[in-house]
């Protein structure tokens, strides 16, 4: 059992490992607390990748009051050599003596290795404490880990109503201040946005994060199969974009190119987009969390291939009438077992607005 001391200093890491939202990616977001004789004596969290992990800057922070210390780190030691040596050899080095691990790695590469060679060192190697809150710190790279893709969470802001736009197209703004503020922390913890060519046409957004202080943009992907999007597009602007297309035109390819765009071909039987074959590309190259901000037709085609891991609904206290843009573009449904069924994850005010997050019931 752990006692209420433990689950104060896993606290403690966890707000730590917190502080890399924005920047560990692709690498998952960890902090590490050290304790001896009641007192914390070192902390630490992994900052960015190729530099040290939580445990490296703790063990610094601490110096040789480690030894015969407790070790509190959000996830399991590593215990391989990557860009930087395994962090179970240093634990193991500096004398530390019990290690609490909020929940193992889901890397294949550690995945118990290094809770067992802490263990075979004579340490005192726990886990499970706190394990639900690290599990939704890093719940993008545990999908990348165990399903190969990453975790996809859509966002939608609109009327109760359920509208996102007046049928003319004028949609600012529908949510505050704070809500749009909320957004915009989503999108920067992403490591990609992701949005649909209708879109790009209709609002030419540039998908980038605003108003916070961060040191790295998302990369931002368009989803557009017959490349339709305009090379002047802002969402090129920047250091470019991917466009993901079924099929290629030279021309068009060509031109975009130009503008700094990369073209990725992901097509399906049906001459479209490959949405799962594109998630399982991005997984290959590191992507943890894609932020979807899009379109009907986007928003439904991702819903009806099962793709959406978490809704955030922003809801605004406007109605915006029957002829106004809606959601999903889905089919019409005879039954109610057809309908998509999602549990309520998360329900807290913003402002004037709701926040609801949402998850697949099931999932």
């Amino acid at each position: 059992m752990f006692s209420a001391d433990d689950h104060r200093y896993m606290a403690r890491a966890l707000q730590l490992a917190e502080r890399g939202l924005y920047t560990t990616m692709p690498n998952p977001r960890v902090g590490c607390v050290l304790v001896k004789d009641g007192t914390m004596v070192g902390e630490g969290w992994h900052e960015r990748a190729g530099e040290p992990h939580a445990e490296i800057h703790a063990l610094r922070a601490a110096g040789a009051n480690a030894r015969g210390a407790t070790a509190f780190v959000t996830l399991e030691p590593c215990s391989h050599h990557g860009r930087t040596p395994p962090c179970a050899n240093a634990l193991i080095d500096a004398g530390v003596v019990r290690v609490v691990a909020a929940m193992r790695d889901p890397n294949p590469q550690v995945a118990g290795r290094g809770l067992e060679l802490l263990t075979l060192a004579g340490l005192r190697a726990e886990v499970g404490l706190m394990a639900a809150q690290a599990t939704e710190l890093n719940i993008g790279f545990i999908s990348r880990m165990t399903r190969k893709r990453p975790w996809v969470r859509l966002k939608t802001a609109s009327s109760l109503d359920g509208k996102t736009a007046l049928a003319n197209g004028v949609s600012q703004w529908i949510t505050g201040p704070a809500a749009r503020a909320d957004g915009q922390r989503l999108r920067a913890r992403a490591c990609a946005v992701l949005t649909g060519v209708g879109t790009v046409l209709a609002d030419d957004p540039q998908m980038t994060v605003r108003d916070l202080n961060v040191d790295r943009q998302p990369l931002r992907i368009v989803v557009d199969s017959q490349l339709r999007t305009p090379p002047s597009a802002k969402i090129l602007h920047d250091d470019g974009a991917w466009i993901v297309c079924a099929q290629a035109d030279r021309h068009r390819r060509n031109a975009l190119l130009d503008a700094g765009a990369l073209i990725l071909e992901q097509p399906d039987a049906a001459g479209r987009v490959d949405l799962s074959a594109l998630l399982a590309e991005l997984g290959s190259r590191g992507i943890n969390e894609v932020h979807v901000e899009a379109g009907v037709k986007l928003n439904g085609a991702l819903l009806a291939a099962g793709l959406v891991d978490e809704w955030i609904a922003y809801l605004a206290p406007k109605v915006m009438g029957d002829p106004a843009r809606g959601l999903f573009a889905v089919p019409e449904y005879a039954q109610m077992a057809q309908c998509h069924d999602f549990r309520i994850h998360d329900l807290r005010q913003l402002g004037d607005d709701i926040r609801i997050t949402l998850r697949p019931n099931g999932a």
